[in-house]
């Protein structure tokens, strides 16, 4: 039984270093992202959470396992509090009035990140409101108006759909769109590099790029959006709050395929909608006929 507690006891100090770590390496990893970054900060609050949960499996797990291979012990679930109590009476003075401060100095910090998080939702709120409001007094003058499209990374991809019938679903836009990349290698290879150190990309990594348009919801961009114009034979336009009306595909003389281009559209980040005719009454007059 001695032993075993020994054992027990050894472990949990291990598991309370292994936390003790952890929140020094998220501390790091927070000091190391800009607050102004959201993207970023919300890439890192993902991966803090992966951490902690993956840690936290990771020491009940061996819980579990201890305890399973001492059944007779079952005095050991009270260690935990015995010994985070021995701790506390067996550190120096100073060192609890240290750990003190940073445990308000933590909370302060808390305290202040979440004043910037409202802070920040208040004013992304703003900036989506401005934003619709020129959409539509830019798409009202030309009798449309948005048709929201779901916002799950194939956005873009699910806009065309919405205005062109050749294609049975994302997935096979997407297949199309990556298999004249492919073909057309030379032409858009030029248009790619790393986004950290801005080394062009080799053939390979745009044929990997490539892959991903295929097998995953990334995000499309321009590159995807001229490859599209070239397979559908027609001009796409992009409609946009802040800056002019960008036309892909000018070559081509079908009706273009009108898309909106979102910058705080979701918490997700930029988005694209389709448009469909601005409805009878909302303005006034019979709307025009989009198709």
């Amino acid at each position: 039984m001695e032993e075993a507690q020994n054992e027990y006891q050894r472990m949990l100090r291990r598991h309370q270093r292994e936390k003790r770590e952890l929140q020094a390496h998220i501390m790091a990893m927070k000091s190391a992202v800009p607050k102004t970054d959201r993207k970023k900060r919300r890439q890192l609050l993902l991966e803090v959470a992966r951490l902690e949960a993956e840690l936290e499996q990771k020491q009940k797990q061996e819980l579990e396992d201890f305890r399973s291979a001492f059944p007779e012990n079952s005095g050991l679930g009270s260690v935990t509090e015995d010994l985070a109590k021995m701790d506390l009476e067996n550190q120096h003075p100073r060192f609890l009035r240290a750990q003190k401060r940073r445990e308000r100095k933590a909370a302060l910090e808390r305290e202040r990140e979440e004043r910037l998080t409202e802070a920040q939702v208040e004013q992304l709120t703003s900036y989506q409101r401005d934003e619709e409001k020129r959409l539509a007094v830019i798409l009202e003058a030309r009798n449309l108006e948005i048709k929201e499209i779901q916002a799950d990374g194939h956005c873009m991809y699910r806009a065309i759909l919405d205005q062109v019938t050749a294609f049975e679903s994302v997935e096979n836009l997407r297949a199309r769109t990556a298999e004249y990349m492919r073909l057309h290698v030379d032409e858009f290879l030029p248009f790619f590099s790393e986004s950290e150190t801005g080394e062009a990309y080799t053939r390979d990594d745009f044929l990997r790029y490539c892959d991903k348009v295929v097998c995953s919801a990334s995000w499309g961009s321009q590159v995807e959006l001229r490859a599209l114009s070239h397979i559908l034979q027609s001009p796409i336009e992009v409609i946009q709050a802040d800056a002019p009306i960008l036309i892909i595909g000018e070559e081509y003389t079908r009706k273009p395929i009108t898309l909106v281009y979102m910058h705080y559209a979701c918490d997700l980040g930029e988005h694209y909608n389709s448009v469909k005719p601005l409805e009878a009454g909302a303005v006034g007059g019979a709307p025009a006929s989009l198709f």
